[in-house]
């Protein structure tokens, strides 16, 4: 109900600011550009998300079922059972969505977003399966798409490439802060819905994972920390794709070891793939275009401009109220967002305090709505519950975290 009341919410918002502007400020071109914004958006869903997505969803549904018959996500689930057993424990043990989630978390840390949408989608659908009210989430569905929506992504390698091109001295020193962000913004998502889901966070098994993840990470973050910039770029490039690419090779192997039908057994799973990407189109749409209304608008320039004045009561230095453009963008739309990030650069500089963090904010958390709307749409999950809260109590806790790390790092 909460994404209902939101959507609701943005077009009276947009509709209510555009009349004033109409009024008092005689902008009598603002409603056009409500409307342009409108049919854009909704071009924008089917032409560039929604399409281009059905071909990358027939590949990977084809990879996923090549990896069912050949055991692949059995084994991912086994391994992955003892603490995701804690963490869902809806979810019997050795289910194939265990796997599947492990996969989308994977390729999702990788940057590799193409691979995380289709097995994330695979896993909301096999969450679906078990779930017994169909129109409304699950403590497990819910518990997933606020690890996913949280934006567990190693190496901003998107953000980074943008710093390069605006002629940053050093396009990779938003790593760390990134990453920092994205860590607190994942723990924050997980103790949110632990706590409403009545999860035993001191679970030996739990803490020994979560502890074992944070070790990996820092080590990782040392690691990186010790590169130049373009043994970054090139060693996670090399890193991903490989990974990535070493599935499909064991999926395939695998499956011939087990004297599987390869390729009839991918044409099946690839049936799906199409069918799930026009699932998600009219939730994309209706989403993008209460976005797009919300932003032409101008509502957020004012939201923007009042927490700068309440921010300059308080005494604190303000620096950082210059990027909240892409802070507050980022959870209604990830290119919204990174159209302010540019922005902010160009009119900043990259190596500027606003500059950076604007970087921060992006490369820190995911686009919630937008996550919501395709992955609850896919299966067509109508009810929500706190899921949207949850998301976002995790994405305030990556904006704050990344403010507080820029003004130690870059201020």
């Amino acid at each position: 109900m909460a994404l209902n009341y939101i959507w609701v919410a943005f077009f009276l918002i947009a509709f209510v600011v555009a009349l004033i502007k109409l009024i008092f400020f005689g902008d009598t071109e603002i409603f056009k550009l409500l409307i342009d914004g409108m049919f854009d958006s909704a071009e924008l869903a089917v032409m560039k998300i929604a399409l281009p997505l059905a071909g990358v969803m027939t590949f990977f549904m084809g990879l996923l079922k090549i990896g069912e018959e050949a055991g692949a996500i059995n084994f991912l689930a086994r391994i992955v059972g003892p603490f995701f057993s804690r963490l869902f424990p809806e979810v019997p043990r050795n289910h194939p969505a265990h796997g599947q989630m492990i996969m989308n978390f994977s390729a999702n840390m990788l940057g590799l977003d193409n691979a995380a949408t289709p097995f994330g989608l695979k896993a909301m659908q096999s969450l679906q399966d078990l779930n017994p009210q169909k129109e409304t989430a699950s403590n497990a569905q819910i518990m997933f798409m606020t690890l996913h929506s949280s934006g567990p992504v190693l190496i901003p390698l998107s953000v980074m490439a943008q710093r390069a091109i605006y002629g940053a001295a050093d396009a990779s020193d938003i790593f760390i802060p990134c990453l920092i962000g994205t860590y607190v913004a994942t723990v924050t998502g997980l103790l949110f819905v632990a706590i409403r889901q009545r999860i035993n966070l001191l679970d030996k098994v739990i803490l020994s994972w979560l502890g074992g993840i944070t070790v990996f990470l820092g080590l990782i973050l040392w690691y990186f920390s010790t590169l130049t910039k373009e043994e970054i770029e090139v060693t996670s490039k090399v890193v991903s794709n490989l990974i990535l690419y070493g599935f499909v090779s064991a999926f395939i192997l695998g499956s011939l070891r087990k004297k599987v039908n390869v390729f009839s057994s991918f044409v099946e799973g690839a049936k799906s793939g199409f069918e799930t990407s026009v699932k998600v189109i009219p939730y994309l749409v209706g989403m993008l275009v209460a976005i797009s209304v919300l932003r032409n608008s101008g509502a957020l320039n004012y939201v923007v401009d009042g927490l700068k004045w309440a921010f300059a009561l308080t005494g604190m230095n303000t620096d950082f109220t210059d990027a909240l453009p892409t802070a507050l963008m980022h959870p209604l739309s990830g290119s919204g967002s990174r159209a302010m990030m540019i922005d902010t650069m160009k009119t900043f500089g990259a190596d500027s305090f606003v500059g950076r963090l604007s970087c921060v904010f992006q490369g820190s958390s995911d686009t919630i709505l937008y996550i919501l709307a395709l992955y609850f749409g896919s299966v067509n999950v109508r009810n929500t519950r706190y899921a949207l809260w949850a998301g976002l109590t995790a994405d305030l806790a990556s904006i704050v975290t990344a403010i507080l790390v820029s003004y130690l790092f870059f201020h």
